[in-house]
């Protein structure tokens, strides 16, 4: 029972050591393929579904267009705000990686030398995970999921105690929720004047081929246009 001398009454550490312990369990294969799901693919799936709800927003054009791509531009510099924010936490809190201090882990990924507290892979995925939801529920659900996937990767590769993950989570989150409408308020006018650009313009909304032109011209010269059309039509 040396799990449960290790664990003691922890609920923090008993839970670390039943996660882990289906890694002992795995296959070797599965192993390898949560190692690079936990440490590298679920950080480029986040960043393939903000891709796909950035051009969902642009194939859907309409009035909300510029705030909801505002949204996904904040959702990135939210994820690197709450890293930030991770670095002097880390410093004071100062918590070793679970494998330092408890034995008969199964540890996936080597070379973990810095603190554990809090999980860096959780306060990002988070962060864009809320950040998606602030801009598409449907795709920010599916953000959340994977963040909780990635949390639970990270004590499933023996490197993260499970309050490291709920630490990044919610450091993702209240860095995500609380800034946000500061972050709003600078980029969605930022996000319409690009929107308005001839030139940029696409990255907010998608122009159609025919009417791309027409579109791209400022309000006072499309009338200009039209009142031409009407002339020569009379």
């Amino acid at each position: 029972m040396a799990v449960l001398a290790e664990s003691g009454s922890n609920p923090d550490v008993g839970l670390l050591y039943d996660i882990n312990g289906l890694a002992a369990d795995a296959p070797h294969w599965f192993d390898r393929v949560m190692e690079f799901v936990g440490e590298y693919g679920l950080l480029l799936a986040m960043s393939l579904l903000v891709l796909w709800c950035w051009s969902s927003v642009r194939r859907r054009g309409g009035e909300d267009a510029a705030s909801s791509v505002a949204a996904l531009v904040w959702a990135p510099i939210a994820a690197a705000i709450a890293v930030l924010v991770n670095i002097p936490i880390r410093g004071f809190v100062q918590r070793p990686r679970p494998f330092v201090d408890h034995q008969g882990l199964d540890v996936l990924v080597s070379g973990k030398t810095d603190f554990s507290f809090v999980s860096d892979h959780a306060t990002i995925t988070m962060a864009l995970g809320v950040g998606l939801f602030v801009a598409n529920r449907r795709f920010g659900i599916a953000g959340i999921a994977l963040a909780l996937l990635e949390g639970f990767c990270r004590v499933f590769m023996g490197v993260h105690y499970p309050t490291d993950v709920v630490g990044g989570f919610a450091l993702g989150t209240a860095v995500a929720l609380l800034l946000s409408p500061a972050a709003m308020a600078l980029l969605t006018p930022l996000m319409r004047a690009v929107e308005r650009s001839p030139r940029a313009g696409w990255i907010v909304r998608r122009r159609s081929a025919a009417g791309g032109q027409q579109d791209a011209l400022l309000p006072s010269a499309r009338a200009s246009v039209e009142n031409e059309e009407r002339d020569l039509a009379a």
